[in-house]
């Protein structure tokens, strides 16, 4: 399986809202998924008896079998909960490699994070690896928040503009703007922290910056 690096000598691009950063590998796995779930033929070879341990070994450069580990969770969503408890394992390679998995498969079955809300809110809060941070707060926003909830995300995400990470960084403007595109009342805080990004981020936060300005204004003129 093709593995890509999470090397840092420069700031990984991320990719735009509506692109995707899963490997066409892995896309064609998800895909395959599918055709197993609807057909009830399972062609996957992965190992059921730990999951979690399929994401030991190797460094922080790079996601090891992350990819190959997401195929078979979105195979069998059964065992989601196990994969999501590897983002409060011991091991940091385990966090970071857990938490890619779990975020990829989230982007289209955001109701698997429903029943970890609480503890991923804590989690959100007391993280300090900048691979957890930045795999949080692209999940978050895929949680249904009540007002309380919602106002301690944007809380802890403005906490992430303060990390040493562009990638953190830029994870929570995304974020940001994520959560105010449905809720307006925290839009002008957002677009006033988006405008400033723009100016005095580093090169990545000024790019996404003012993309996600584009978006929400767009957004605006819809409502």
């Amino acid at each position: 399986m093709r593995q890509f690096s999470h090397s840092r000598p420069k700031e990984m691009r991320l990719c735009w809202k509506g692109e995707s950063m899963i490997p066409t590998t892995t896309k064609r796995r998800l895909r395959r998924s599918d055709d197993e779930r609807s057909s009830g033929v399972s062609f996957s070879s992965m190992p059921r008896k730990s999951i979690l341990g399929l994401l030991k070994g190797e460094d922080r450069r790079s996601i090891g079998r992350a990819d190959e580990v997401a195929a078979a969770v979105y195979e069998n969503f059964a065992i989601f909960p196990e994969l999501i408890q590897g983002l409060w394992s011991e091991d940091p390679l385990v966090r970071m490699r857990a938490a890619d998995a779990a975020e990829k498969i989230t982007r289209s079955s955001p109701d698997l994070l429903r029943p970890h809300k609480r503890g991923l809110l804590g989690l959100m809060a007391d993280a300090k690896q900048q691979e957890l941070r930045w795999h949080l707060a692209a999940m978050v926003p895929r949680l249904k928040l009540n007002a309380k909830e919602r106002e301690l995300v944007r809380s802890l995400l403005s906490t992430y503009l303060e990390d040493r990470s562009s990638i953190v960084k830029t994870s929570a403007l995304q974020a940001l703007a994520d959560l105010s595109a449905e809720h307006s009342s925290i839009r002008p805080e957002v677009i006033e922290i988006l405008r400033q990004a723009a100016r005095k981020g580093t090169p990545a936060m000024k790019a996404r910056s003012r993309r996600l300005l584009l978006d929400l204004e767009q957004t605006r003129r819809k409502t």
